[in-house]
């Protein structure tokens, strides 16, 4: 099924996003709830925030938690987390076994959804059915023009993300899979050198950069495809071609095994759309005080059936039954 069907439907949801991000308010932070519930703060990850921001109203209008979240990138949200400035953190990169040693509180990273970063481009009339040299030949700037693709003339204009940002890391994590004179290169990061391009802040800002430049091409989960724009197909490790959709997104993440910290990833898996990844909620395993009830409530609700069931509506991954039970059991271990 072709994405952009998929999620019209988030269309609305998405422009109360980018609302509540212009004004600088938080995902759930103004939604009901009565002035008893307890406050939460966090940040990170744009990738997910579409879901989050669903979940996050519905704890506050339930009075579970109110919960503030601001969508400010994987890389913002882990420096806050690191320096103690908010109740937890969401990254599409989890910290590394010495950077989560480097927590004084200790860290829990608790896989929360899962999800495809599609390439979306903006040139209507051409349906690309992308190789993986193809791929990185278009963001390492050797093809710039869609008729090398075999669509009408029409320069391509690379988008890609100005700031830290864990859909960066897992996105050329994979061009590194799929290309060793890449992996030489710009490299797997949160922030590389593009060789060509502009960039724009946020999947938000991506996504609105791809949709007024007739030409554009970039990189954004896969809710973010909407309007006049399309997602390519991406050649996968076998050799076969899916689009990044939730089913061919479940496929390739099957592949992926979770160690006893919960992370792990796969960036050229053989089945399925191949650019895929697990996103994390990051919580303090202690010093959590008072408000750790509100963040067992707050999580154990977006780690219920039903809040995991609403991920494919709006484009995400629910998580799987094996990776479910250990994440609800990594959050039952939280201390005060």
């Amino acid at each position: 099924m072709h994405p952009t069907r998929t999620l019209a439907p988030l269309a609305p949801a998405l422009a109360v996003l980018a609302s509540l991000s212009a004004c600088g308010g938080g995902v759930g932070g103004g939604v009901g709830g009565g002035s008893s519930a307890v406050s939460l703060q966090g940040a990170g990850a744009t990738f997910p925030a579409p879901l989050y921001q669903r979940w996050f109203q519905e704890l506050a209008q339930q009075g579970l938690a109110r919960v503030n979240y601001q969508s400010v990138g994987s890389g913002a949200g882990v420096r806050q987390f690191q320096a103690g400035t908010v109740d937890f953190a969401a990254s599409d990169k989890p910290l590394s076994s010495e950077e989560a040693a480097a927590i004084r509180r200790g860290v829990v990273q608790i896989p929360m959804t899962a999800g495809a970063i599609a390439v979306a481009y903006n040139h209507p009339g051409c349906s690309l059915k992308l190789s993986q040299a193809q791929l990185v030949g278009i963001f390492d700037g050797t093809i710039n023009n869609f008729k090398q693709l075999g669509c009408p003339d029409q320069a391509i204009k690379v988008v890609f993300r100005s700031d830290g940002s864990g859909t960066t890391y897992n996105f050329t994590k994979s061009l590194s899979a799929f290309s060793p004179s890449w992996k030489a290169g710009p490299g797997a990061a949160k922030s590389v050198q593009w060789p060509t391009g502009i960039g724009a802040k946020g999947n938000e800002g991506v996504a609105a950069s791809l949709q007024q430049l007739k030409g554009a091409i970039g990189y954004v989960e896969t809710a973010y495809v909407q309007g006049n724009l399309q997602a390519a197909a991406i050649q996968n490790g076998s050799g076969g071609y899916a689009m990044p959709s939730t089913e061919e997104a479940a496929k390739a993440l099957a592949s992926i095994e979770l160690g006893a910290d919960l992370t792990g990833s796969n960036p050229n898996p053989t089945a399925g759309y191949p650019i895929v990844t697990f996103t994390w909620i990051l919580l303090y395993r202690s010093g959590n005080g008072a408000k750790l009830p509100a963040l067992q409530k707050a999580f154990g609700y977006t780690l219920a059936d039903g809040a995991q069931a609403q991920a494919p509506v709006l484009g995400f991954v629910s998580l799987p039954a094996p990776v479910l039970s250990k994440a609800r059991a990594a959050l039952a271990t939280l201390g005060q």
